[in-house]
């Protein structure tokens, strides 16, 4: 396995903290966990980058600050308020369709077939989602409200990871300027909409452990994997982060164990495995 491909894995492992370190900070408002947190990524990376003399690669064009800042901000704001508004597991899980997405958008955006098995794998992880909040689920009220911004969040960084094939030019260091105008707009929104919550503790080193981990540095260690690494065993490898993720989140105390629960995480992983499995045979 190369360095860069071990990057990439780097990345999956940092981002099945994140529902648990979002949830050890519950209690802030989404757009302020959002602005702190990838404020705190982004100001480490940058400090990183004028340290090697690298501040010219922060200058890029329009469609790139567009991409970036879009992808980084929408998925993280839309992803905090699902936990916020819904059960922190069903939530979390919700989220990881984004895998799957992956390779459904890969058709209309990228010309590439999807053939019968990505479409199977595909259909399984709808299920699996559709057996969370289908009939017989109970939740509490405004919980749908929460399934919706997760649900997006996983369209949102479906389509950044998709459409980020045709940036590739764009060096990575270019994602220590995206972190930081993410974190500006999230704090303006935040002043407009939210009201600040003063952090204990515990909420500080959870932002403080996700801007330096999931929302800092898994960042640049995904954008090294997917340019330079395999991107078919990365592929393959996503689709153990909502098992793992979902294991943190029970183990955290946050959710309980259930037959629904179980059955939906194995439909989600066997799909995105299922999807994956055939684009490396095709490859």
């Amino acid at each position: 396995m190369s360095r860069a491909t071990l990057a990439g894995l780097g990345a999956m492992l940092l981002w099945a903290f994140l529902g648990l370190l979002a949830k050890l900070a519950e209690g802030i408002p989404p757009l302020q966990v959002t602005a702190l947190g990838m404020g705190i990524g982004g100001s480490a990376a940058l400090a990183l980058v004028l340290v090697r003399g690298q501040a010219r690669r922060l200058r890029q064009g329009g469609i790139a600050w567009l991409h970036g800042v879009g992808g980084l901000f929408g998925y993280h704001a839309l992803y905090f308020a699902g936990l916020a508004f819904a059960p922190a597991v069903e939530a979390n899980l919700l989220n990881y369709l984004w895998p799957l997405l992956v390779v459904l958008l890969s058709a209309p955006i990228l010309g590439m077939p999807l053939g019968g098995r990505r479409i199977a794998g595909v259909a399984l992880g709808f299920l699996g989602c559709a057996l969370l909040v289908g009939s017989g689920a109970r939740f509490p009220a405004g919980a749908m409200l929460g399934f919706a911004c997760s649900t997006a969040a996983a369209l949102v960084w479906g389509l950044y990871s998709v459409t980020a094939r045709r940036l590739s030019a764009v060096p990575t260091e270019a994602v220590a300027g995206f972190c930081l105008a993410s974190a500006a707009l999230a704090g303006l929104l935040h002043l407009l909409f939210e009201t600040s919550v003063m952090p204990d503790a515990r909420q500080a080193l959870a932002l403080l452990l996700m801007g330096l981990g999931p929302v800092g540095a898994a960042f640049f260690l995904w954008d090294i994997g997917m340019k330079r690494g395999d991107p078919r065993l990365l592929g393959t490898l996503a689709y153990g982060i909502p098992v793992a993720s979902t294991l943190l989140l029970l183990a955290g105390g946050f959710g309980e164990p259930s037959w629904r629960l179980a059955l939906a995480a194995g439909l989600v992983t066997s799909g995105g495995v299922l999807a994956a499995k055939t684009a490396r045979k095709q490859a």
